[in-house]
């Protein structure tokens, strides 16, 4: 069955809104010096959470295009070590990879060939679809700490 055009432009949508705006209005600016400061009461900073963002949204993106990808090991190896530190070449990096994969995810959506709701074979379980509800929902989540980490923080420039 192939994906209705509708839902097909609605998921585009969603990931446009939440990987590709909310992902640029929560980084738009973000102070190079404060990249390494946990703010008050948490345990990671803001390079930790682009990290996370990073590496979540990039196994997702090769779990859909690659049947023998293995995911990172749950939780450790989807956040950076805690005493890990970035440089602005680091941290821009990895806003680089994070719009890759969302490039890609958007481009495997918009192909018409991919049928969204047609079973992955190497897990029936679980469909396109449902990979791309789960990136907008992680991301959203974490884009929405990263925006009140930024407010804690006093790092957004007026």
């Amino acid at each position: 069955m192939a994906t209705d055009p509708v839902l097909r432009q609605q998921v585009v949508e969603m990931l446009k809104r939440t990987l590709d705006r909310n992902f640029e209005g929560a980084i738009e600016n973000f102070p190079m010096e404060a990249i390494n400061t946990p703010p008050p009461n948490v345990a990671w900073t803001p390079y930790h959470l682009l990290e996370h963002l990073r590496v979540g949204l990039w196994d997702i993106v090769a779990y859909v295009k690659d049947p023998q990808h293995v995911s990172p090991h749950w939780p450790e190896e989807y956040w950076p070590p805690k005493d890990e530190t970035a440089d602005p070449t680091a941290w821009n990096k990895s806003v680089a990879d994070f719009r890759s994969n969302r490039n890609e995810l958007i481009v495997l959506v918009e192909n018409p060939s991919i049928d969204l709701l047609a079973p992955m074979p190497h897990t029936p379980e679980h469909t396109v679809l449902r990979e791309c509800l789960l990136a907008s929902g992680h991301s959203a989540g974490h884009l929405g700490e990263f925006s009140i980490l930024r407010e804690v923080m006093g790092t957004w420039r007026r």
